[in-house]
């Protein structure tokens, strides 16, 4: 419904009066000069009856007596007296019968009638004129005067009518424009430039110009539209300008964490240390993206349930950790508080560290819950977990390599020790034993049998490490790790015992290089071979533990313990297993327990400890 304010229906009101007027005036005009037409005609009709009646007078007064002039002067009389009644003058007499007009025209007619026609037809042709006959026409002409003065009085008012109406309809036309214009001024002009203003001002991205048009006309329609196009704009400008502020922050982050990503790859790649090559860029992933901590599991055979293998963010030295010098992944406690954890208003994303077919871990990232995630920082740790999966794999690919080149040069190792060594020293003890069926006599047969008892006892100490070589580097390895080693050792020693050997491990996983596991399963090896042959032992147990930074390695039993002068000069042992303590840098003792048997402890840090950049991170 439109409103009654709206300029269409003022201009419509508008032109309506200037049309009305000009209809007006027309309509008035068209009265009016109908009213007088023929007045004119009249007036000069009127005016000719006064010089008529002198006409008649002079005709009267020069006639004579003949009946020629006497014709004469009644044609004359005849012909004044139609004059009187002609349409000429008769059509200017208004209808009404008592219009001023009207009744002086009677009287004319009354005054000829009853006065001057009959003197005029009893004058006699020659005869001088009466003075009543002079004083009727005085009369006469003077009521004619009269009648002619009204009418020019009355048609002289209807062309001052006229003018009247002609005037009024101009004043009228003229205000009504002069309104028209003041209103357009007001209500479309000054509106209409504001509006191109505003509309500039849009151009120029300038959104805080307003129009703040009142009323309900059209115009003040468009100019509320404007301000709500303008504000709409506005705020729409401003979010388009805050996201792309927010997009070109989140690109800037991203092609950030696309650099870190790419020049930490290679610490990924050729770092043997997972927890080395991932922290310091899980951290400036952190702060680059607004996230943390981050964690990483591995999926261990060993282990039911996934193994942390990295953190970027904890209160108390972790589990795993084989550098105490290293402080980058531990926070004070209250910053450790104020991180979006489970118990901190966090959310959790986990995303699979996989490869074609194999689960190798879970990278787990906690972020604020009040600040979603983006999809591009989603995308990154998703790009994270698959270069994770792929050093992850390649490393564990590598080290199953070199477990089965090591475990190939063992075997090639094996087949020549027994096709060469044993078979000397199985020659050698045959012909030991042919010495011995020698009857040597005389002053030299103690010496004699004190060398060939030396003799045997070297050869199978030497046979035994060598079986014991062969038995080591023949072991085949379920998985290429320590664990599946131990636990094959721990059932053949518990098999020799007759009684269970118990095994605790506890170490993380790839925390051994191979040679560090072989000789650590050496060690362990020729403990329990000792407590089986010399301890008679009820109970024997291993523990292969770590003590962050150190690995530990115990072999325990309830046996008789060792003799109060030590182990024979001619038992290579405990010899063989203090060469390989110092091969791995650490120490080995043989002890005897309180509670009674003997303990072999092997203690170690393996050589990929100190690999951990020093920096702190709140510490």
């Amino acid at each position: 419904m439109k409103s009654r304010t709206s300029l269409v229906n003022r201009l419509t009101v508008v032109v309506g009066a200037i049309v009305l007027t000009a209809l007006v005036s027309m309509a008035a005009t068209f009265s009016v000069s109908k009213s007088i037409e023929g007045n004119a005609t009249a007036i000069n009709q009127s005016g000719a009856l006064r010089m008529g009646a002198f006409q008649l007078l002079s005709q009267a007064a020069s006639a004579s007596d003949s009946e020629r002039d006497a014709v004469a002067l009644d044609e004359l009389v005849a012909s004044y007296t139609e004059r009187l009644a002609s349409d000429g003058i008769t059509q200017a007499i208004p209808d009404t019968p008592d219009h001023p007009l009207s009744d002086q025209h009677q009287a004319i007619l009354s005054l000829w009638n009853g006065s001057v026609r009959p003197s005029m037809e009893n004058h006699e042709p020659g005869e001088p004129l009466s003075s009543d006959l002079i004083l009727a026409i005085n009369d006469y002409v003077r009521e004619v005067d009269r009648f002619v003065a009204m009418l020019e009085e009355r048609t002289e008012a209807r062309i001052d009518l006229l003018h009247l109406i002609q005037l009024f309809s101009l004043a009228f036309t003229i205000v009504i424009v002069v309104a028209l214009f003041f209103d357009l001024q007001r209500r479309v002009l000054r509106p209409l430039r504001k509006l191109v203003e505003i509309a500039g001002a849009i151009q120029q991205q300038d959104f805080s110009r307003r129009a703040n048009l009142k009323g309900g006309d059209e115009l003040a329609q468009l100019g509320d539209a404007f301000d709500s196009m303008a504000r709409e704009l506005a705020h729409s400008y401003g979010d388009l300008e805050e996201r792309v502020l927010s997009k070109t922050e989140e690109l800037e982050k991203s092609h950030a964490a696309l650099q870190l990503l790419h020049l930490s790859s290679r610490s990924l790649f050729t770092n043997h240390d997972l927890c080395d090559g991932a922290v310091p860029m899980l951290q400036q992933l952190e702060q680059l993206l607004g996230i943390g901590p981050i964690q990483i599991f591995l999926h261990d055979k060993t282990s039911p349930e996934p193994v942390r293998a990295v953190t970027t963010a904890t209160r108390e030295r972790p589990f795993y950790c084989r550098d105490h010098h290293c402080n980058a992944c531990l926070v004070q406690p209250e910053q450790y508080d104020e991180l979006p954890t489970e118990g901190n208003d966090g959310r959790r994303l986990l995303l699979p560290i996989r490869t074609p077919g194999q689960l190798l871990g879970t990278l787990e990232v906690w972020y604020p819950a009040e600040k979603a995630l983006s999809e591009t920082s989603r995308r990154l740790l998703e790009t994270l977990s698959d270069q994770l999966a792929t050093a992850i794999f390649l490393e564990q690919q590598n080290n199953e390599e070199q477990q089965l080149t090591l475990a190939e040069e063992r075997m090639v190792i094996a087949r020549e020790l027994h096709d060469s060594l044993a078979q000397s020293l199985s020659y050698l003890k045959m012909q030991v034993a042919r010495l011995r069926r020698l009857n040597i006599d005389g002053e030299k047969r103690a010496t004699h049998g004190e060398i060939l008892d030396e003799l045997s006892t070297g050869l199978n100490s030497a046979y035994r490490q060598l079986r014991e070589l062969l038995t080591t580097f023949r072991l085949k390895l379920d998985t290429p790790d320590l664990f599946t080693a131990l636990g094959h050792t721990v059932r053949e020693f518990s098999e020799r015992l007759g009684k269970p050997v118990s095994l605790a491990y506890n170490l993380p996983p790839n925390m051994l290089s191979p040679n560090e596991e072989i000789h650590t399963l050496q060690i362990v090896r020729e403990g329990l071979a000792n407590a089986v042959k010399h301890a008679d032992a009820s109970e024997v147990a291993v523990d292969v533990v770590f003590e962050s930074p150190r690995v530990r390695a115990l072999v325990r039993d309830n046996g008789k313990g060792l003799p109060e002068k030590g182990q024979p000069v001619s038992h290579y042992g405990l010899i063989i297993m203090q060469d390989r303590a110092r091969t791995l840098g650490g120490q080995i003792k043989v002890r005897n327990r309180e509670e009674g048997g003997v303990e072999v402890s092997l203690s170690f840090v393996p050589k990929s400890r100190n690999l951990i950049s020093t920096e702190t991170t709140g510490v």
